[in-house]
Parts: structure tokens; sequence; C-alpha cells
């Protein structure tokens, strides 16, 4: 299903907060951080014309986040860099003076970012960022999982030194519980959602996920006509928007939020004109995307930068999973987890309904920007829907896809 952005404020400027957190200014920001990062590559743009041809649009391009910061999603960009920020600013304000970001293993500094605790609520790719960058710093994490964290992607949160706490119920049941801890501890929280009075931090982890679509303008032959991004709070989704906005003004991309139809906050948010809290229903294969309530300061953005939006089923994201482990014509091998593709069932859901083209103006000429989220972070679910190890298909990608 998809509907068009009816918003009153749709295609006006960004607020002037908003613009500044997540323009290009704020970009080369996030950039500058990452310099100092050993670990940094930027991420691979990959080009998919058989599949192009084979869904009637002039090109499709991918950013693979499978590859980010050894982490294999795009969230390894926004807790740990919300976590060395705030760090930065905490020693700024005890020593009295500017800490430039090369100082963070300084004694000085280091002794201040010992004794500070982040914690935060997470699907799994968010938490290991938290705890990858309270590592990064010297900090303690304490990670917040609800029951539908597998035990895999717990095990690879722990890894970076987390202390794990489970929650009982939803993502949603955990955001509560992480604040209502982290509050009566004096810890910061380090949320990827907002909510009344809580911005800010949010909004830095938004900012750090622009770091993607600067890389992805660098490398691009043309800017895109449309751009397909998955949402569960709205994060990556409204950080994508924004910098687009911004970037380009009147002369930016079609941008479609894509939602899993199984938790499909930010879809029915746009239908309502506001945000909506969706009952907790049947799981969906899109775990990372399970979220039931929209990021307030997400919806704020999109209602103003997005296009369209619309939902797409389970099968819809295990049919991209395949595809890409088993491309058309010579296009490359791509893993994707199971909500690292869901833009691109999107696109899929788009290209094959006529009356979608129309709605959002797709055609032969148009050229599409996608994003994998996420890799094969659960490598194990990734070989149940796929039928290949992503370790396999990684060793020898051209063999395997071939069968």
């Amino acid at each position: 299903m998809l509907i068009r952005n009816q918003q009153a404020e749709h295609r006006q400027p960004l607020s002037a907060v908003d613009a500044e957190t997540l323009g290009i200014a704020a970009a080369e920001a996030v950039e500058a951080f990452l310099a100092n990062r050993p670990d940094h590559r930027p991420t691979p743009l990959r080009a998919l014309p058989a599949l192009a041809r084979n869904l009637g649009v002039g090109a499709i391009h991918l950013k693979d986040e499978g590859y980010r910061l050894g982490l294999g999603s795009f969230k390894a960009l926004g807790g740990a860099y919300a976590v060395m920020r705030l760090v930065q600013e905490a020693a700024a304000e005890k020593l009295g003076r500017a800490v430039d970001i090369a100082e963070l293993h300084d004694p000085e500094v280091a002794k201040i970012s010992a004794a500070m605790t982040f914690g935060c609520a997470t699907d799994g790719n968010h938490g290991r960022s938290v705890a990858q960058g309270a590592q990064l710093v010297g900090a303690r994490s304490v990670i917040f999982v609800h029951g539908g964290v597998s035990d895999a992607r717990i095990a690879a949160i722990a890894r970076f030194g987390a202390e794990i706490v489970r929650v009982a119920g939803t993502y949603d049941d955990s955001v509560a519980e992480a604040a209502r801890v982290c509050e009566a501890n004096g810890w910061t929280v380090v949320s990827d959602t907002s909510w009344p009075g809580y911005e800010r931090i949010p909004g830095m982890v938004m900012q750090g996920y622009t770091a993607i679509t600067r890389e992805v303008l660098e490398k691009l032959p043309e800017t895109p006509t449309h751009v397909f991004v998955q949402a569960g709070v709205g994060g990556i989704a409204a950080a994508t928007a924004a910098y687009l906005a911004c970037r380009f003004g009147e002369d930016r991309p079609t941008f479609v939020v894509v939602d899993p139809a199984r938790a499909a906050c930010i879809f029915e948010t746009a239908r309502a004109g506001q945000p909506v809290k969706l009952q907790h229903g049947e799981p969906t294969v899109m775990a990372m995307l399970e979220c039931y309530e929209p990021s307030p300061l997400a919806w704020r953005i999109l209602a103003r930068a997005a296009d369209a939006f619309m939902t797409v089923e389970d099968e819809d994201a295990v049919e991209v999973m395949n595809r890409l482990a088993r491309p058309l014509g010579h296009d490359p091998v791509v893993v994707a987890g199971e909500s690292g593709g869901a833009g691109m069932a999107g696109l899929f859901r788009a290209a094959r309904d006529p009356d979608m083209r129309a709605a959002i103006g797709l055609d032969s000429a148009s050229r599409v920007l996608l994003i994998v989220t996420e890799g094969a972070t659960d490598p194990e679910r990734y070989r149940e829907l796929v039928g290949i190890s992503p370790a396999d298909l990684t060793a020898n990608p051209v063999a395997i896809a071939a069968k």
C-alpha cells in the first residue's frame, strides 16, 4: 500500500534546528569525527543495471552498509558518534576549555569518560553501536533488550563489554525501561528515538547517519530521482530525507518511506497526520524495523521531507534477500539482512504496480537510490531464509550465486 504525503507542511523548508542538526555542515562534522577512527572506510556504492532493466527503471544504485565500521549496520554511525560527542562535551565542561575529538584518549579526558555510563534500548544494531562507542572511549554501557532480540544479536552487543538487561515485552517497553533505569542511576540515555523533552541526543544519533548520504552523493554519476528508505522509528529515513532537502531544496529527489506492514508506525502516522502508537501484533521478519511508535523528531522531519509512505510484507523482504544473493546478469552479490533490504522491497512493489508507478512518477528514466542498512547481523537467520551461509556467499559469490 502506498499513500502520498498530505501534510500541510509537505515540501516546506525544515525547521532551523533540524536543518542545523542534519544539514550539510552537520554531515561535514560527522566526517571529521570519522576521520579520527582508524577503522573508518566509506561503504560500497553498487550499481545494479540488470535489476534496473528488469524493473523498468533507468538506474539503481545501492549503498551497502553491511561494511560499516565492523558492525555490519548503518547504526554503527549513530550511537557511537553520539557517545563520543557527549564525552567530548562533558570533558570540555569539566576542563573549562574546548576539547578536540583527537583528545578523547588523552589521560585527563579518559578519566572523565571512565566515570560515565551510557544506556539504551535496542533491537540489536543500535545497542552494538552505543556499546562500541563506550568501549572506544573507556566508558561503561548498559543495553536493554526486549524478548524479540535473538541470542546471536545479544552476544554481538556483549562482546563490546556491555552489560545486558533483558526486558519483557516489545521494543517500546525496553525504551521506557531504559529511560527509567538510566534516570534513576544518573546515566546518560543514548536513544535513537525521541520523546517530549528528549530530542537533542536522538538528533546526534541521526546526525551520524548523514555520512551515508554525503558519501553517496560524492560517488553517484547523477543525482537520483527517487530514494526508497526503510523506517523503524524513522531515524535513518528522516536523516536521509533531511540531508537531501538541505542539499537540493525544491530539486530534491522523490522520497519514499518504507515500513513493514506488521509494524507500520510511520505509515499509520502519515495516514493519521499525527504520531500513532500501534498495538503489538504478529512479529515481522524485519526485526530491526519492528517498532510500534514513531520518533516524534523523525516524524516532524518526514512530514516535511518525505513524499510518499508505503508498506511491504515479510515475503517481500525475503525476496529481496534472495535476489541480492543471486543477482540478475552481472549485478554484484550483496548480503542483506532481513531488515536491510526493506527499501528495495518497496521499490519492487512500486515498480510492479502501475498505479504506484504513476503516483510517484517512477518510469524508465528514473534513477533510484537504495540503502541496504545492514548485512547478515544474524547469520543463522540469514542461512534459514536464503539457504546460503553469508560467510560462504562472500567467500565465493560468483559460484554460489549461480546455483
